[in-house]
């Protein structure tokens, strides 16, 4: 049955490993939208990196970025909506891990930009604009995601502790099982939140979507769906959530289940 609408975490799930998009999962892709089916992707990334994206998928859809805080428009390559932190919830968490975890390192993303400390380095090419300053100075703003880098600890590790001491005051989650980062957003954003707002807005229920995700920020989202997708090389705890398991993100897993999903669209491609 034709889905309404395909959520797809980036990262690990639709991109391979080198972080470009397969000629076979771009042509599944435009097949599911040409049937008209809303694609929607769901990434931790910032919107900011959203451009080469909607350039291979043809400047359509909607993207979900920063795990569920900002919600874009890949057509307009505008933003639709964010849901920030506040000031005095950052601070408050802030203040709790910084005490548990005195060797972590802080950074913050904001709709229109990313900042840090001195002391955190980023895995990315970051904005020749990026400010860099104490944690303390850079939450004076609204963020809509607190990142907290500590190398002593795996990000399984460090997201336990963190959500022990702070889960009661934002939501927390991983994107990623070789850092050593752990994410943090308002309490009860999330890529399902998000998803569940965007189509309820169209009248869309959840056994109306099928979800595709690899790491712990996409369990929420594939729970929430109607059918839960993991690649075959996600994180254990995602395997085990999924309804289905696909093959792995190098290995074209989404686009091969869009292809049974569409088997006839796909093959007059």
């Amino acid at each position: 049955m034709l889905p309404r609408v395909v959520a797809c975490d980036l990262d690990g799930t639709l991109l391979r490993s080198d972080g470009t998009l397969d000629e076979r999962s771009r042509r599944a892709l435009a097949a599911i939208q040409a049937a008209g089916t809303l694609l929607v992707l769901c990434t931790a990334r910032p919107s900011r990196w959203m451009r080469p994206l909607a350039q291979a998928t043809g400047h359509s859809g909607v993207a979900i970025c920063a795990n569920g805080a900002v919600v874009w428009d890949l057509h307009a390559d505008s933003l639709i909506e964010a849901r920030a932190l506040t000031p005095a919830a950052a601070r408050a968490v802030i203040t709790l891990l910084r005490t548990a975890l005195p060797n972590g390192s802080w950074a913050v993303e904001r709709p229109e930009g990313f900042a840090h400390e001195s002391a955190y380095v980023p895995r990315w090419p970051v904005p020749e604009d990026t400010i860099i300053a104490p944690i303390d100075s850079l939450i004076d703003e609204p963020v809509v995601k607190l990142m907290l880098r500590e190398e002593a600890h795996t990000a399984d590790v460090l997201l336990a502790i963190a959500s022990g001491l702070v889960g009661h005051l934002a939501e927390l989650s991983h994107s990623n099982s070789a850092d050593c980062l752990v994410e943090i957003a308002a309490p009860g954003v999330n890529k399902a939140s998000a998803l569940a707002d965007l189509c309820a807005a169209r009248g869309i229920d959840a056994a109306g979507v099928v979800a595709f995700g690899d790491m712990p920020n996409d369990l929420a989202m594939l729970r929430w769906a109607g059918h839960g997708v993991a690649v075959g090389n996600a994180h254990p705890r995602v395997l085990a959530a999924a309804d289905e398991i696909t093959t792995g993100n190098d290995d074209a897993g989404v686009a091969r289940v869009l292809e049974r999903l569409l088997p006839t669209v796909i093959e007059a491609e």
